[in-house]
């Protein structure tokens, strides 16, 4: 991962936090893990949790006694993920000694095969495993048998491993981000959000929305394209656990996956060669900085190709998809809205005379897909200093750039030209988790260096999610993309 952008930037961007860990050894460090006694401690499930413990102690994570991760009302302390092994009653639920939906991860591990086989399809995959998590009220779940055991999470990820007790090497390449990185959706309150704002009456809109729609088509019998999860068509114990699920999804409907999005045009001022603008900044002041003021602007650094840049973070914006609508059968009256980003702030518009039915909640991708588009600005600027005849940011001006998501991985003949792919060596976190967003524009700068070490014109980018997914951003229309990924 390129360490091009410092984390300072990022947080000052994207208003995540500036302590965000973004590498293992950093996540490993901050974690803090207890487990709840089990009921029945089979032979079986009581070796994996000894070896899961000791696990955590050798890569140095604590683990805490129940008494130490509780406070004085017995509730688990903020930031404490919660093992639960076993089976449990209602009452004695992890779910139930937590104080916010947010404040802790609770991982299930269950002494059984995965709720899945092989001939599940996509979707069949992703409603069982929900279907599991809801009953059980946690956020990851993992299964033990005598050969395996598999991790499960929210969204549709399977990862099986060999050998019924995990070794370290796994736990930390794999388990660990999933612990770090929460899934937790945007709520309006964490926005600037303008209800009844955003009108798609403008004639140059006309060519987006049918494109969604055209997206929408050519990806129905796509299997990769997961379309919903409902959240009422779910088991769950008992009506209160019904109402906590509806509360940690900001009430929407289900749970719905993949993305469509559309940035719109913006013109994006040529970046600033470091070393052309007369400051004596070092590297390390470079890399720890969140901006540099020059002029009374703001400029980010950017190291691209050993050189440094200056580049104005201007302000973005995308329609995309509203979180839960069916995206192969798109209204585009209700089912689009748009986002903007400026200075680390989420402006959410969603159209007017919403249907009471209707329930308009931006993607949990939300800070990814920004984030994307920021990369985007990003590298249109920094072209049209270094390569002024390279069509990105002349195309970016005029059209804008498309965004798809989907759970799956493109084919090894899938990459359409000028298209760069980065992210695959990343630790695997879901895209709605502050990280992504992060890998996401730090991914971009690692295409435009591909790009301009084989000085192939540079058109787009393919970031691969390891156990998640894929993003394809580019000059591509949506359904030009999804032409593509058809047919790959």
């Amino acid at each position: 991962m390129s360490n091009s952008i410092s984390l300072a930037s990022l947080a000052h961007l994207l208003g995540i936090s500036s302590s965000t860990p973004l590498v293992t050894t950093d996540m490993c460090r901050r974690l803090r893990v207890t487990f709840m006694p089990m009921n029945h401690d089979t032979p079986r499930l009581h070796c994996f949790v000894s070896s899961l413990m000791n696990a955590f102690r050798v890569l140095g994570i604590q683990v805490l006694g129940e008494e130490e991760a509780s406070g004085p009302d017995g509730r688990f302390k903020p930031g404490v993920v919660v093992f639960a092994p076993g089976t449990f009653s209602d009452e004695t639920l992890a779910i139930n000694r937590v104080s916010t939906l947010y404040n802790n991860i609770i991982v299930g591990i269950h002494e059984e095969q995965p709720p899945l086989t092989e001939a599940s399809s996509p979707q069949e995959r992703l409603d069982r495993i929900v279907g599991k998590l809801a009953w059980e009220m946690v956020h990851l779940s993992i299964y033990v048998t005598d050969e395996s055991w598999t991790i499960c999470t929210m969204n549709g990820g399977v990862v099986r491993f060999e050998g019924s007790c995990p070794l370290p090497s796994d736990v930390v390449k794999t388990l660990v981000p999933k612990l770090t990185a929460q899934v937790v959706p945007p709520k309006p309150s964490d926005l600037d959000y303008r209800p009844g704002t955003f009108t798609r009456a403008l004639e140059d809109m006309q060519e987006i929305v049918h494109d969604f729609s055209a997206c929408g088509r050519l990806l129905r019998s796509n299997p990769f394209l997961l379309t919903h999860t409902s959240r009422e068509a779910l088991e769950y114990r008992s009506p209160l656990y019904r109402k906590i699920v509806a509360r940690y999804l900001d009430q929407r409907s289900g749970m719905s996956y993949g993305f469509f999005a559309r940035q719109l045009p913006l013109e994006a001022p040529p970046a600033l060669l470091m070393k052309e603008t007369g400051l004596t900044l070092g590297d390390n002041e470079l890399r720890t900085l969140p901006v540099v003021n020059m002029h009374n602007r703001d400029y980010v650094p950017v190291e691209v190709m050993n050189e440094w840049f200056l580049v104005e973070p201007v302000p973005v914006g995308v329609i995309t998809t509203r979180s839960g609508c069916k995206k192969t059968s798109l209204d585009p009256e209700t089912d689009l809205l748009a986002l903007r980003l400026e200075k680390g702030i989420i402006t959410l518009m969603t159209p007017p005379g919403l249907p009471d039915t209707t329930i308009s909640r931006p993607s949990f991708d939300t800070l990814t897909i920004l984030s994307h588009a920021l990369g985007n600005a990003f590298i249109a600027s920094i072209l049209r200093k270094t390569r002024p005849s390279w069509r990105f940011p002349d195309m970016l001006s005029a059209k804008g750039a498309s965004m798809t998501h989907w759970h799956g991985y493109p084919g090894k003949d899938f990459i359409p030209e000028g298209y760069f792919v980065h992210g695959s060596q990343n630790p695997p976190v879901s895209c709605s988790t502050p990280q992504s967003a992060a890998y996401s524009l730090l991914g971009k700068i690692e295409a435009l260096e591909q790009s301009l070490r084989e000085t192939r014109e540079y058109r787009g980018d393919i970031h691969i999610e390891p156990n998640h997914g894929t993003n394809i951003v580019g000059t591509l229309s949506l359904a030009e993309t999804a032409a593509v990924v058809n047919g790959s």
